[in-house]
């Protein structure tokens, strides 16, 4: 990625008459007051006097076509009052009549009915007309909207349209046509919308089009089309302004499908397999306002492929797995107002690319880190991935606090457990050494939350001027790496320590126990093995990408579909294999130990045996407890997002603050210092200290 821009100006600044705001920030209106890009359309009146709040609606494109084709196109259509007293001599009784207009609406129809030559609006929505043959509406000379929508329709004969020159509107959605014969609207001169979505249609050429010269509006969403004739399809519909081809199949296009359109104002082809788009394309829609191409398989654009787009106001190409935008993409649309780029990666992102955008007044894109590549555009969304925000790179305040205190909890718990066992002389140095060795890699954790907190206070109020920057840092490949030996070594030493207690308690008279040079030997391996697992995506980038990167905390949990699959795939082999092998193995062992001291127990008389059953009970649920307390979020998260559920980011920063450290904060305390023997041992030592404190 590029440098990123210059600092940013004071969050509130004030203007001299006549003066803009400095980069990055936008005017209040009349005030002499300038704000920051993240205070403009954040749902809160910033200025005191709302202009931060208003023209925030994205309107540009369709909307304002709208506005302009309709009137023009709507105004030569009579509009039927239904208190009109109906002018028809023949209609079916059971449909409704007023005006020129006949309503057949739902009335079971198997065939167009018949009704007088006079009629101008003829409905014959949710029947079960199966086909419409030749000169089946020949008598209707008058005839201005035709509606068969939401009906059975396979066949369309040839001339089932003949002598409809006065049609307008004519509605064919909803029904199951898989062809459309050429020369089948011939006869339609006048007709200005038609809508075919939600058919079957496999194939369009120029002449299926022929006699429509009056149609502006032609609607094919949700069709089977595959591809697009390779000639002009616009050679018989000269003045057609909105093309509507949203959910078909359509995999290329060619530089002559739409170079005879010169009247496009509107192009959706959102929703189609295209995979190839050949530059020159668009080159002849000098009056497109908008431009659709988002949720299609395109993995490049040609670096000049919307030259000639003078007029252009929205472009959407969102969710393509496009694998780069060149620095000029987007410089021959001088009229953008508003750019989606939501779903993509752009690791070659540079302001260089949006510079030249200087209308541009809305953009959106995947990550909200990238709108420090654009602080002259006011709105830029999202505005936050639930972690960090604009401002911080923890957004919530309460995390932003207890990331201290957990930290601090963290740290100084497990060296004060370190160093109390350190000075007493143990029963059992390699159990003492295996706790010991688990303390330091929770230890690792706090270290890990303190270089959050330390690098949130110093980005804070200006933290996506460096998000870029911090995610790609080496700092935060470390951090990140830190947390996952911290987790990794915790997980797996709780485990081998889980498994001596259940062996030295369940076999009790067994003696194989483990000695000093084989507990160092299983100590070494265990953290051989957790630096490997923290180490391996920061040794093959190439294959892992930014592994540790993805989010301003550095810790790969957050579900992300850009994530590469060898790094989704490390992922689900450490949360799903591993750890949750880890965390049955420990449930089944603290199960067995409870059952075997319980048959111990049993068969004694000891008195006091069942309070001491019931305490062994609790400890051992606790332990059991705070390891699913940390780890099944965990699972759960990781297992939603190999199935690519779309999980808030505010939940992840909520599980790497809260959840995360929770075995790191509380082993300490499990371990250690709420065992008896501890207890005992501390009692002791400060006895024995007593003397020597009196006499200092």
């Amino acid at each position: 990625a590029s440098p990123l821009p210059s600092a940013e100006p004071p969050l509130v600044h004030s203007r001299q008459e006549g003066h803009a705001c400095p980069l990055g920030q936008f005017p209040c209106g009349n005030l002499s007051v300038c704000l920051p890009q993240a205070l403009h359309c954040n749902g809160e009146d910033d200025c005191g006097n709302g202009a931060d709040e208003e023209n925030c609606v994205d309107d540009s494109g369709w909307l304002q076509v709208l506005g302009d084709v309709l009137p023009a196109g709507s105004s030569r259509v009579a509009v039927e009052d239904e208190g009109d007293a109906c002018w028809l001599e023949l209609f079916p009784e059971r449909c409704r009549c007023w005006g020129g207009a006949v309503d057949c609406t739902e009335q079971d129809l198997a065939a167009v009915p018949g009704v007088s030559s006079n009629v101008t609006r003829l409905d014959l929505k949710k029947n079960r007309i199966r086909s419409l043959r030749d000169n089946q509406f020949a008598r209707y000379r008058r005839l201005k909207k035709l509606f068969l929508q939401n009906n059975k329709i396979r066949l369309i004969s040839p001339k089932a349209f003949a002598g409809l020159s006065q049609l307008k509107m004519l509605f064919l959605s909803h029904n199951r046509i898989a062809q459309l014969k050429p020369g089948v609207f011939e006869d339609l001169h006048r007709l200005e919308w038609l809508m075919v979505d939600n058919n079957r249609i496999a194939t369009i050429v120029p002449a299926t089009f022929a006699g429509l010269r009056s149609l502006y509006f032609l609607y094919m969403l949700n069709n089977s089309l595959t591809q697009m004739p390779n000639a002009s399809l616009c050679t018989e519909m000269p003045r057609l302004s909105w093309l509507e081809l949203e959910g078909n199949g359509i995999r290329a296009l060619h530089r002559a499908v739409f170079q005879e359109c010169h009247d496009f104002t509107v192009l959706i082809l959102r929703r189609n397999k295209l995979r190839r788009i050949q530059d020159g394309t668009f080159s002849r829609l000098d009056r497109l306002v908008e431009l659709d191409l988002s949720s299609n398989s395109l993995d490049l654009l040609p670096s000049s492929l919307f030259g000639g787009l003078a007029q252009l106001q929205q472009l959407n190409i969102s969710y393509n797995p496009l694998e780069q935008l060149f620095p000029g993409q987007f410089e021959s649309l001088p009229q953008l107002r508003s750019l989606s780029l939501e779903g993509l990666e752009i690791p070659n992102i540079h302001n260089l690319t949006f510079q030249k955008l200087t209308n541009l007044s809305h953009i959106y894109f995947k990550k909200f880190q990238y709108c420090s590549y654009v602080p002259h555009v006011r709105s830029c969304k999202p505005n936050t991935d639930g972690i960090s925000s604009f401002e911080n790179l923890l957004a919530n305040i309460i995390l932003r606090v207890f990331v201290w205190v957990i930290a601090c909890l963290t740290c100084f718990g497990n060296l004060f457990v370190i160093c109390m066992r350190s000075f007493m002389v143990a029963e059992n140095s390699q159990h003492t050494m295996a706790i010991k060795s688990l303390c330091c890699a929770d230890g690792l954790m706090g270290i890990y939350l303190f270089i959050i907190g330390a690098f949130d206070l110093k980005y804070a109020g200006e933290y996506n001027k460096h998000a870029q920057g911090w995610m790609g840092s080496l700092q935060c490949q470390l951090a990140g790496s830190l947390a996952m030996l911290s987790s990794e070594v915790s997980v797996l030493l709780l485990t081998y320590v889980t498994l001596e207690k259940y062996s030295s308690i369940a076999f009790p008279f067994s003696h194989h126990r483990a000695g000093k040079k084989q507990t160092i030997s299983v100590l070494a391996a265990i953290w051989l093995l957790g630096f490997s697992l923290s180490i391996i995506p920061l040794w093959w980038k190439d294959s892992f990408g930014n592994y540790y990167g993805r989010n301003g905390v550095c810790f790969p949990l957050q579900p992300d579909l850009g994530e590469r699959p060898s790094a989704r795939g490390y992922s689900a082999t450490i949360y799903l294999g591993l750890n949750l092998a880890a965390f049955i193995t420990i449930v089944l062992a603290y199960s067995g130990m409870f059952y075997s001291i319980h048959v111990t127990a049993s068969k004694t008389a000891e008195r006091g045996v069942c309070s001491r059953e019931v305490a062994i009970a609790k400890r051992f649920f606790f332990i059991v407890f705070t390891d699913a307390l940390c780890w099944i979020p965990i699972f759960l998260l990781k297992l939603l997002s190999l199935l690519q559920v779309e999980i808030p980011g505010t939940v992840t920063s909520w599980v790497v603050i809260f959840i995360l450290p929770i075995n790191s904060a509380l082993n300490p305390i499990l371990y250690t210092i709420t065992t008896a023997s501890f207890q005992e041992k501390v009692k002791g030592w400060l006895q024995t200290k007593q003397p020597e404190l009196h006499q200092a």
